[in-house]
Order: C-alpha cells, then structure tokens, then sequence
C-alpha cells in the first residue's frame, strides 16, 4: 500500500475505460469540438491561433505539449506517427486526463498523510481511491476537459503550501491559474491557509517557550535538556488534554454554541495580531502569491474580462445559490457512510434539545435558501442550450420550480456536519 498502490488501483479502471471510452465515442464530445482542435493547432506550432468561444487559458494546451513529446520517439520509432501533430488524436489528448488523474490521486494520498501523519498506508490509499471515484472527477478523466488538469494542479499547490515550500505553490498556482483563471480563488485560499498555519504554529512555539521560562523563575534553576524535553512534552499532553476536554465538554449538537463563536473569534484575533508582528516576514515568504495575484490583476485589466473568449456569455455574478447546489450534491455523495437512522435521531435530538437557537438557524438558513434561490440563482445561456446533460433537463422540465427545494438539505447538510464533527 503506498503511493504505487494508489497509481495502480487508478490505472485499472483509468486504463479499460479510456480505451471502451475512445471506441464508443472516437470523435470530439461536447466541449472537446473547441478543446481538441485547438490543442492540435498548437502540436502544429500554430500559437497565434485561438478559437474565440474558448473561455480558460491555454495551460491544458501546453500540458498536452510535454504530454505528446513524452510519446512522441516511441511513436516515431515504431513508425506509429511519422510527425508530431500526427501524434496529437482525440485519443492521445484524452489521455492527458488519464494521467493526471493518476497523479491527482497520488496527491490526494500525499495530502492524506500530511494532515493526519497517524492513518496507516492502507486507509490513506482508500482514501485516495475512493475520492479518485468522484463522480464529477471520474467522468472527465476520459475526456479532454480542464476539470482534471485543474484540481490536480489546485492540489498539488496545495500540498506544495503544507510542506511550506511557498515558491514551489505560487508555481503551481500559477500553473492551476493558466489552466482555469477562476483557480486564483483557490490560490488565494491556500495562501492565507498558509499565513494561518504559520501565525498558529508560531503562537503554540510561544506558549512552549513561555511556560518554560515560567518554570525557569519558578524553580530559580535551568533543567536539563532532558527536562526540558519531558517539560514540553507534557505541556504538549496538557495542551492535548485540554483539547480533548474542550472538545467532549462542548455539546456537538450545537452548531453556533457560545463557546464556539469565542474561540472563533479568539482564533481570529491571535492570527491578526500575529500576522501583524510578522508582517515583513510574512509577506517575504508570500511573496510569490502576490506576484501571481499581481499578474492576474494585470491580465484582467489588459483583456477587459476574466475570460479570453465569449465573454458575453460569461459575466462575473453573485451565484449564492450554488452553494446550496453544492451542499446538496456533497450531501449526497457521503450520504452512505454517514447518513443514517441514528444520524437523523441524533439530529432531532439535538434540535429539540436547542429548540431556541435550532428555530434561529432554521429562519436564517429558510431565508438565505429563499432569497439566495430568488434572486441569485443564474442559469448559464450554455446550460439551457445544450440537452446532452441532466441539469438542462431539470432546469428546463421541472420549470426551475425545484430548485426551491434545496434550501432544506442545504440546512440538514449543515446540521449533520456538526454533528460529525
């Protein structure tokens, strides 16, 4: 088990389904009428070309370049392709996907053992496997789509910003930016996870140090490295402790208890005033992300919009209701690992037991749901215009009236996940 077992377990269902995949549908689908002709003009070396109805940069394009030259002499000396563009079919390209997939995975695995150094390889290897069986993730490893491309890259920034190797992830997010541009949110993100990871480490350094020089005037004596040692270690298994207390003492039905919102906004202040004394070594170490956030800024202006192509189609909107799309989705996903009949006893427990605060959150999420779903649900022109998908179908034949409908499991998503956790 390990990161080879990982890649293998992929490669079984990436490999026989990309080749059924390739057989059934051997021409261009959907969105690869745009996709594939253009990654072929530039196998051409063709650059200046650009197909105006392609919204995201051209980073698959130079993805699928070292992909193709990678493949290109074994090819050539089996007389398979005699030039490079040659090399550059629908299912060549396709396999990009295929390939990345396999790496997304591996870097799933590698996320998986930094956040929890403790999971054996095994679970960390079905964990990486199970979340390679995605639904929307597994349906365009087969296709030559930027979803792939784009969340590998994402991850792979985002493993780069665990391990602290903060040049490495503006890179990669600057890669993941090139793929899909909306990707700098995701950048974003994990610059001030990092910022976050920083400040909080060096506050605990803090209180190590600190309760070691209490002990120091306490004492009157300096201990022995020994017993320096076993003093931070047990500070480490008081602190754990209590945690430990804190976590079990506070009601887990609750999901905006008074504990929690202070320790939200104690959290809050420490990250604050820590960044602030750190500002210039912060902003040394972040530095890469701000170039790259720069530049991005930069494009914006020059092009006028975030996307290069069919622009008029594609606006910046407050889309509040996706999240609810979202929520339900997730919801659906894990609901057979964790939803089940002593979740939802549990659930109306903990609401009857809260009845207060449960009936204030209920009003909230009902209003949120209602005026998130009125005012700031988007149809996408594309969406109601193509029906070789099924939410062209729910759209246009449940008359938009469903839609409506999702503000409860948006609420019931957020109550079981505080529950879980």
């Amino acid at each position: 088990m390990g990161r080879i077992a990982v890649a293998v377990i992929v490669s079984l269902w990436i490999i026989p389904v990309s080749i059924l995949v390739n057989r059934i549908v051997p021409e261009p689908y959907m969105d690869e009428i745009f996709h594939i002709p253009q990654a072929q003009q530039y196998c051409k070396g063709n650059f200046r070309s650009w197909d105006p109805m392609i919204t995201t940069p051209p980073g698959l394009y130079y993805i699928s370049l070292a992909h193709v030259a990678s493949l290109f002499p074994g090819m050539f000396l089996v007389q398979a392709a005699p030039s490079f563009s040659e090399v550059c079919t629908t299912a060549i390209l396709r396999s990009v996907n295929g390939v990345l997939a396999a790496l997304c995975s591996i870097i799933v695995y590698e996320i998986t053992t930094h956040l929890r150094p403790t999971v054996s390889e095994r679970k960390a290897t079905i964990y990486a496997v199970v979340l390679a069986l995605y639904p929307l993730h597994w349906f365009f490893s087969f296709l030559y789509y930027t979803d792939v491309a784009s969340v590998t890259a994402v991850l792979a920034m985002y493993l780069a910003c665990l391990k602290k190797r903060y040049w490495l992830s503006a890179l990669l997010g600057a890669l993941a930016v090139a793929i899909r541009q909306t990707n700098i949110i995701w950048m974003l993100f994990v610059a001030c996870a990092g910022v976050m990871d920083t400040t909080l480490t060096r506050q605990k350094n803090n209180v190590k140090v600190n309760d070691i020089d209490t002990e120091i005037r306490k004492t009157g004596r300096i201990t022995s490295k020994n017993n320096v040692t076993r003093a931070l270690n047990l500070r480490k298994r008081k602190l754990s402790t209590a945690l430990d207390t804190d976590e079990h003492s506070i009601p887990r039905t609750s999901l905006f208890s008074a504990n929690q919102i202070s320790g939200l906004l104690d959290e809050i202040q420490v990250i604050l005033l820590t960044s602030w004394h750190k500002k210039q070594q912060l902003l040394v170490s972040f530095m890469p992300f701000l170039m790259v956030l720069m530049a991005f800024l930069a494009f914006v202006r020059w092009n006028g919009s975030v996307v290069l192509g069919a622009k008029e189609a594609h606006a910046v909107s407050p889309h509040f209701a996706q999240i609810m799309y979202f929520g339900l989705v997730s919801a659906l996903s894990v609901a057979p690992i964790h939803y089940n009949s002593g979740h939802f006893v549990d659930l109306f427990q903990s609401f009857w037991k809260r009845r207060p605060i449960s009936f204030f959150q209920l009003f909230i999420a009902v209003t949120f749901g209602l005026l998130s779903v009125h005012y700031f649900s988007i149809a996408h022109p594309y969406l109601l215009a193509d029906n070789r998908h099924y939410p062209f179908y729910l759209w246009r034949k449940g008359k938009l009236r469903g839609r409506y409908g999702c503000w409860p499991f948006f609420w019931l998503l957020l109550r079981f996940w505080s529950l879980l956790h």
